[in-house]
């Protein structure tokens, strides 16, 4: 099930990078306590929605590559309650598996060619504490309706909760 607040601050990071527009790369983005974010820095109150239980806070670039190389070598300061990640994908009906390439970096070259694919932008968010929620809005015709779930993407969500690992 996902974590209602969680839910609410990948929304707004999901919105935050729609605002660039599509064909962007993976953005990172820190999670801190908005109540403690605004006891810290009280100049921040007139920037900050202070019934947002989360703000989430971008990041540098990630470095070019491979997302997953990117994630393990993150760790996080203790302020840092979670993060999320906003990232470009193509979705594939399932009947097309087959005709992928074992080797990746060739499997990403065909789906990115596959008449039947969808572009789509995935945002997935995870707690320190444990908890996900995921967002992904389809490219397109269905832009204006995206899918919700902790279970989109759990890959990712793997991926990001190792960041937190010691």
């Amino acid at each position: 099930m996902e974590d209602p607040l969680l839910a609410t601050a990948v929304t707004e990071a999901e919105q935050f990078a729609a605002g660039a527009g599509w064909d962007r790369p993976a953005q990172l983005f820190a999670l801190v306590a908005t109540a403690e974010l605004l006891a810290d820095q009280p100049d921040m109150a007139g920037h900050l929605d202070a019934t947002s239980h989360y703000t989430p806070i971008a990041q540098e670039e990630l470095p070019e590559g491979e997302l997953s190389e990117a994630l393990a070598n993150i760790a996080w300061p203790a302020a840092v309650v979670g993060c999320i990640v906003v990232q470009e994908i193509v979705v594939l009906p399932p009947s097309a598996e087959g005709e992928l390439s074992q080797d990746a970096t060739e499997a990403a070259e065909q789906a990115a060619a596959h008449p039947e694919r969808t572009e789509a932008r995935l945002a997935v968010g995870v707690l320190r504490s444990g908890g996900a929620a995921c967002l992904m809005r389809l490219r397109g015709e269905h832009e204006e309706t995206p899918l919700r779930g902790a279970d989109l993407a759990p890959n990712l969500v793997e991926a990001l909760s190792l960041t937190f690992e010691d």
